[in-house]
């Protein structure tokens, strides 16, 4: 599912051309993501290369692009466009999922995943506001529940543990994300 949908009317091969250009950009932006954090996670770099608007626009990047392109592409659960009840149960739609074939689309994730795996070294060279922690957070407690994306969990689970040991005021945001995700 992405989520700058074409016209209605447009023919099946639109859309599937369509599709195809949003993933090529959405390849060229994790690329770019990818090359920055790099930079920022470089041994002995200035202070002044740590731009918060960087690192915070990477963080929707990966959000943005994790809630609309990978985690319906994954899990069956997430790919309800409305969130429309269609008498199945979790379980059920679980139980159906298929793994993604478009190369585009796993080549994004797999660039999703670099760049979660990433954050926590960026954790330990920097100290961030805590509204960006915050946001990071979130982004690294939501693969839990998803099906089917586990290098993505275990990349989320270095950044939690990240979190949870630099900054003891998000500890108990990150219990409380995952304790009411579990309800």
């Amino acid at each position: 599912r992405l989520t700058l949908h074409p016209e209605p009317e447009t023919l099946e091969t639109d859309l599937y051309t369509y599709q195809k250009e949003t993933l090529g950009r959405m390849q060229v932006s994790a690329e770019a993501a990818i090359s920055a954090f790099h930079i920022l996670t470089s041994p002995d770099m200035p202070k002044a290369v740590y731009l918060e608007d960087v690192i915070e626009r990477t963080v929707q990047f990966m959000r943005f692009h994790l809630i609309n392109g990978v985690y319906p592409a994954y899990d069956p659960v997430y790919a309800d466009p409305k969130g429309k009840d269609d008498g199945q149960s979790v379980k059920s739609k679980r139980k159906k999922s298929v793994l993604p074939t478009n190369k585009l689309l796993v080549s994004v994730y797999n660039k999703t995943v670099e760049i979660m795996e990433l954050l926590p070294d960026l954790l330990n060279v920097q100290t961030l506001p805590d509204t960006l922690v915050l946001q990071i957070s979130t982004l690294s407690v939501s693969p839990f529940f998803v099906e089917n994306v586990g290098t993505l969990q275990l990349a989320a689970l270095s950044v939690c543990r990240g979190i949870f040991c630099q900054y003891e005021k998000h500890r108990q945001i990150i219990l409380d994300d995952i304790f009411s995700s579990l309800a």
